[in-house]
Order: C-alpha cells, then structure tokens, then sequence
C-alpha cells in the first residue's frame, strides 16, 4: 500500500524527519510519501496558524489521490484540517493526535501529552476534549517553538526532557509527544524515562495501514459527505469542490 505523509507546514527539513519516522515503522509493503504542504506558515502554532495551513494540506492531498495513495495522514498534532480533509479526500485521512491518544490509551490510564509552546496548550485540550480523553490527559507545554527542534544547541531537548519529569513526577503512565517535530525522539524518551513514549506519525501509519488493510474508507453520507460545488471566490477560486484543487 501506498500512504501519503502530509507535513501542513512548509519546512521541509521537518517533513523529512517525519517521513524518516513513518518508514521506522511501516510495514515491509508499505511505501511512505512524505511531502511538505505547497503553501502556508513555516511551522503551525496555534489557531491563525492552522486556519492558514489548510488549504496547502488539501492540495497536497490532492495530488497525492492522483498519485494513487490508499491512505493519507496528517503529520501536524493540531490535526489541522482533519475534517475539512476527509471531507475532501476519498481515501481515509488519519490525524496524529487522535492516533496518539487511540494508541496511548490502550496502554495507559493517566496520559501527558507535552506539546510545545504555551499557545499550544489551548488547541490540543480542546482536541483532547474533542476526543473524549478529557478524563485521563494533562496537557502541557515544554517552551520550545516549534522550529526550534531543528536547531543544534537551541536546548529544544533538555526543556522536553524537563516537561517529561514533571509529568512523570505527577502520576502519567504514558507520555504522547505533541509535535510532529518530535518524531524522532520517542524511542530515547521512552528508555531514559521507563514508561511508553507516543509518538503520533507511528502511530497514525499504524492506523493508517490498518483502515486500508480492513478496506475501509471515511463514509460519505452526513458529517464527511463530499462538499457541494459551489463557487470559492479570488485565491480559493481552485479549491471550489469540483474546481482544480478536487
């Protein structure tokens, strides 16, 4: 099977550490494409982000139906544009940090999810809230833009480390990571801290394989029908359901 990775930001650095995690973690037939969002913000930090990062992830996802993807996935915590994407999308669209929370929640009760800048905190409760994890999830912040996990020496490491021990010392059994910029790291947090480290793009490729090989598919009668055509006016004009973008 083929699974489309969607990094909605436009750093491609980023995109190819989450493509790295993903490929850790497929299957021997799975193909991974990762790609970075065509337009949009450099990274994704709170809501004036995300509503500007849609319309780069629906183009992506459009171009990577055409290319033939069974499954796409996007590779941003905030879940950024989930529905207005599996509205869209004839294949399934998984977010990571609803995989995450599925995934963490089968292993563990009390669960930290430490995402990156305070902003953030906001955004991802109202998602945990949305999911129904609101019982069993903390979510808090290690001061650390998102940006900065790719620069050497910014200290982006240590101040995540510290936001783990805080949570671990108030009772999480399990640590979700609420950045796809963290990817890479939860293999070496789960080991230095003796408790499951989630990290959302595995999972989400797990799920993802798993929806396509059941042959499921996002239904498309009532909440995630395909939008009516209609006319989008000026820079939206090529996302107009049944226009270029579709």
């Amino acid at each position: 099977m083929k699974l489309l990775v969607v990094n909605p930001n436009t750093t491609a650095s980023m995109t190819a550490k989450i493509g790295e995690a993903a490929r850790s973690v497929a299957g021997a037939g799975t193909e991974i494409v990762a790609v970075t969002s065509p337009m949009g913000p450099a990274s994704i930090e709170g809501f004036y982000d995300e509503a500007f990062a849609v319309p780069g992830l629906i183009a992506a996802i459009a171009d990577g139906q055409r290319a033939g993807a069974d499954a796409a996935i996007v590779a941003c915590f905030d879940d950024t544009g989930l529905d207005a994407a599996r509205s869209f999308a004839n294949i399934p669209v998984v977010g990571i940090c609803e995989a995450a929370l599925v995934t963490a929640g089968q292993i563990a009760k009390r669960i930290a999810v430490v995402t990156t800048l305070a902003r953030s905190v906001v955004p991802v409760e109202e998602l945990v809230r949305r999911y129904g994890y609101a019982e069993r999830v903390r979510v808090s912040a290690c001061d650390v833009a998102v940006l900065a996990l790719e620069e050497p020496g910014s200290g982006a490491r240590a101040k995540l480390e510290a936001e783990i021990e805080r949570a671990v010392a108030g009772g999480a059994e399990a640590v979700v990571l609420g950045c796809a910029g963290m990817a890479d790291l939860a293999k070496a947090l789960s080991a230095r801290f003796g408790l499951p480290v989630v990290d959302g793009v595995a999972a989400a490729v797990k799920q993802a394989e798993a929806l396509v090989a059941l042959g499921l598919a996002t239904a498309k009668t009532g909440a995630y029908a395909t939008p009516s055509p209609k006319t989008y006016a000026g820079l939206l004009a090529p996302f107009a359901p049944g226009g270029e973008t579709s």
